[in-house]
């Protein structure tokens, strides 16, 4: 083991620190022992930033533990899907992978890319400028590509995914239900709504598939959680450099999905103009975002997706567990449901957007 290493972790209870190593070890070229241990701080639940002194000062890598099927996404992306476009460069840096001895965990080592995040930056004109000009060159130089097939394979996050959250979601709530679970009033009438609300949902996939088939653009490689946490922008001679780290949720379907996701990172006011950035930004591509009304009934469809994925775990935890804390999951859920509005203010969804609704229903959004 490194010194200093082992005792650092070994308080957090995490499994596979001697494979760990054993990837250090890779990326450090066996050089490892000669670079003492400087520290280590965590980031995030399982993701580590390791610290080791160097000549010149110290040198920090980021270590994340990840379940198998994510680590072959992010692995596939970072070594194969990127530098296939020639965006290699504005990946998340993967330095090197070992998988647990059981084969249940994989590490990775990153480059570390400092504080360097776009989150708490948002009033950074250039820097967001950057993010949404590589939003744009990793949408255009997927769309069509062959590779698709490859990435589809690792995930999809189209149509098919809107509509297969919505029938897991009502199979889980359906599983509450007694004599296998017992709820009060409350959790019933809530549970009652959810499955309401979800019912109409999926009764109005058709109508959605088709606007996502007329509106939606080619197919393309996604990065599926286009948060602000989730991209880096550092500042060189040449100006601000973007990269985009955390592929876990990577998948194949419309732009309109990420572009939904980075755009409610932002103030309403801004995101006209990051959209206008967006879009002078493609190459090479002759599809255009549609009209503001139709682009806001696609990511309204991407939003409820999601909201339906977040019914799901709770409500299997609930039925398979009895998790107390399963309920209070699925009442801030609702609450989604009910606060959605349009991501580009001032542009309602196209009329027909949202189904209908029984008289006096305010389980949902009136947006």
């Amino acid at each position: 083991m490194i010194p200093g290493l082992e005792q650092a972790l070994s308080r957090t209870g995490e499994p596979g620190l001697r494979e760990l190593v054993d990837a250090l070890y890779r990326v450090a070229g066996g050089s490892v022992n000669a670079t003492p241990f400087a520290g280590a701080e965590r980031l995030k639940s399982r993701i580590y930033r390791l610290r080791f002194a160097v000549t010149s000062g110290t040198r920090a890598v980021v270590v994340k533990r990840l379940d198998p099927l994510a680590a072959r996404r992010n692995e596939r992306v970072a070594w194969r899907w990127l530098p296939a476009v020639n965006l290699g460069a504005a990946g998340p840096g993967l330095l090197g992978a070992a998988a647990t001895a059981d084969g249940e965990w994989v590490w990775h080592v990153y480059e570390d890319h400092g504080n360097n995040e776009l989150r708490g930056r948002e009033a950074d004109h250039a820097s967001v400028e950057a993010a949404t000009r590589l939003i744009a060159r990793l949408h255009s130089r997927f769309a069509s590509h062959p590779l698709l097939a490859e990435c589809r394979a690792h995930g999809t996050l189209d149509i098919s995914w809107f509509a297969a959250n919505l029938r897991d979601a009502l199979r889980a709530l359906q599983s509450l239900r007694p004599p296998g679970v017992v709820l009060t009033a409350d959790q019933a009438a809530l549970r009652d709504r959810l499955f309401a609300l979800i019912t109409r949902l999926l009764e109005d996939e058709p109508r959605r598939a088709r606007a996502l088939a007329e509106w939606g653009g080619p197919e393309t490689l996604l990065h599926g959680d286009l948060w602000t946490s989730n991209l880096f922008v550092t500042r060189s001679a040449d100006g601000p450099h973007a990269r985009l780290t955390d592929w876990d949720r990577a998948g194949v379907g419309p732009m309109s999905y990420d572009l939904s996701t980075f755009l409610l990172r932002f103030p309403a006011a801004q995101r006209a103009w990051i959209l206008d950035v967006y879009t002078r930004s493609l190459e090479n591509l002759a599809w255009r975002p549609p009209a503001p009304s139709r682009l806001n009934l696609l990511f309204e469809t991407a939003e409820l997706s999601r909201y339906a994925n977040r019914v799901i775990w709770p409500a299997q935890a609930i039925a398979r567990d009895g998790a107390p804390w399963g309920f209070e999951e699925l009442a801030e859920v609702e609450r989604w449901f009910g606060a959605l509005e349009p991501v580009l203010a001032g542009e309602r969804t196209a009329p027909e957007a949202l189904p209908h609704r029984a008289a006096g229903d305010r389980s949902w959004s009136d947006a």
